[in-house]
């Protein structure tokens, strides 16, 4: 009887630690512009687009464009990350204020696999206005 209990501790424990280790090696991490040249795994950054600095390979299907830390007023002088992605580009890209890139380091740059754009104006009220 004894025997049974340990048995089913043991299925028990090795299938919380099996899904821990799930759990963790699936969560996608935001990291700096540096930490994300040197990831080793999917990780994810967010920063502003640098719309003089965006061009598009239609014979390859890809968007490359760079990015900016997100607390700078302006590029010049920021922090800097080439992007490659290749994908459908958003509508609005072009009136993004910022994107979030997930990906890894490759072919000298970012290789993003998602790409998700902020807009924030879209959800922002006019002066005065309130919810109620």
């Amino acid at each position: 009887m004894k025997a049974k209990y340990i048995i089913g501790s043991i299925i028990i424990i090795v299938f919380i630690a099996w899904g821990a280790s799930a759990f963790f090696k699936t969560t996608v991490k935001y990291v700096s512009f540096e930490e994300a040249r040197n990831a080793t795994r999917t990780v994810q950054v967010a920063g502003k687009i640098d719309f003089d600095d965006v061009t598009f390979d239609a014979d390859n299907n890809r968007l490359i464009f760079s990015i900016y830390d997100i607390e700078a007023d302006s590029p010049s002088g920021a922090d800097r990350l080439k992007v490659i992605y290749k994908g459908v580009v958003p509508g609005n890209f072009d009136q993004a204020t910022s994107v979030l890139v997930r990906g890894k380091p490759g072919e000298g740059g970012f290789i993003a696999e998602k790409l998700l754009v902020k807009c924030p104006s879209k959800y922002q009220g006019t002066a005065g206005e309130t919810q109620g």
